[in-house]
């Protein structure tokens, strides 16, 4: 268990938020009661440390209280559409897409399963694919196309109203995010069938 850095104006609106003091986030459960984060896929959490975790989710988190979350709006786009996307688009790839890449590669049809400990949905797109509510106002949603001559590829595409709720900047750390999540539930997944 870790501590969150909030004050007492971010805890309440993002409990008006979530709607709860007890939330879940990417497979960390988050308590406003006292800051904590719990990591529910340790011990096979291997990418993602506690402390680089409270690093990357308090200032998003900071910053998502400052918006005002509107419904989905159905129109996704790639990361390099975003507001300034196409600057950070490059280490957005090496990050949030590559590793997926790499890591989905040999069994496509775990990215799915894996998306599930995150509360995500199966979609029927590409090989594999994946809606993930994030938080109210942001999904982000991954298909993956395997390909054993070329090996595999995916995209990572966000709800449009994401853009509402977090500058571009945590757009790209939430795509990264995800991902390292993603391969810590595949892991998690995996263990679980031994």
């Amino acid at each position: 268990m870790s501590i969150l850095n909030f004050d007492n104006q971010t805890l309440i609106k993002l409990g008006h938020l979530t709607g709860s003091v007890h939330f879940h986030f990417l497979g960390f459960i988050i308590s406003l009661d006292d800051c904590s984060i719990v990591d529910t896929l340790n011990p096979y959490a291997q990418t993602l440390s506690d402390e680089l975790a409270v690093k990357l989710i308090a200032p998003m988190l900071n910053h998502y209280t400052l918006s005002k979350p509107t419904a989905l709006t159905g129109n996704l786009v790639k990361f390099r559409d975003l507001p300034g996307g196409y600057a950070y688009e490059g280490a957005f790839i090496n990050r949030a897409i590559k590793p997926l890449e790499w890591h989905f590669n040999e069994n496509p049809f775990l990215l799915s399963k894996a998306a599930e400990l995150l509360g995500g949905q199966r979609l029927n797109i590409g090989d594999d694919s994946t809606e993930i509510l994030v938080l109210d106002g942001i999904s982000l949603t991954f298909i993956l196309y395997g390909s054993d001559e070329f090996g595999a590829s995916v995209n990572i595409l966000y709800d449009k109203s994401a853009v509402k709720c977090l500058p571009t900047e945590d757009l790209a750390v939430l795509g990264e995010l995800v991902t390292l999540r993603l391969i810590d539930a595949k892991h998690w997944y995996l263990q679980q069938l031994v």
